[in-house]
């Protein structure tokens, strides 16, 4: 039997730590949570970004979780709560369940993602935007 998206996310909705709007916010900006993006990078400089958001985007996402994966960042190995988001809260959902799966401890996900965060009033910032490296005198980039 095949699997559709929205199944496969209802699984993950059942099985997984939500957190509603009210409840992220309250989590935010707490020194003890972390807050993750995974939308791509296109969706953060389009839509904005939840300040101190740490943005790990959902292809490499579990490449930087495992501790024995050479891409491995070290701030998933803080002892802290992990809030997931993307743009719905399908992906993240996904993500959060996978996670889990990996023995992430203390992760979830907000209900509704990034949309249902900037309708509930939850601060927004821009993408800071990557300073543009100048040509060398030969007219190639340096790097």
């Amino acid at each position: 039997m095949r699997k559709s998206v929205h199944s496969m996310v209802q699984e993950a909705m059942a099985a997984i730590r939500t957190f509603s709007v009210e409840e992220a916010q309250n989590l935010h900006g707490r020194d003890d949570v972390q807050f993750v993006d995974i939308r791509d990078v296109r969706e953060l400089e389009r839509e904005g970004v939840i300040p101190g958001a740490f943005h790990a985007p959902r292809g490499m996402l579990e490449f930087w979780v495992d501790r024995e994966s050479p891409y491995h960042k070290p701030v998933f190995g803080e002892n802290k709560q992990f809030v997931l988001f993307c743009a719905m809260g399908w992906r993240s959902a996904l993500a959060t369940k996978t996670l889990q799966e990996m023995g992430l401890e203390n992760v979830g996900h907000i209900e509704g993602g990034f949309t249902k965060w900037k309708e509930g009033g939850g601060p927004v910032a821009e993408k800071a935007k990557k300073e543009a490296v100048a040509p060398s005198p030969s007219g190639r980039g340096q790097g």
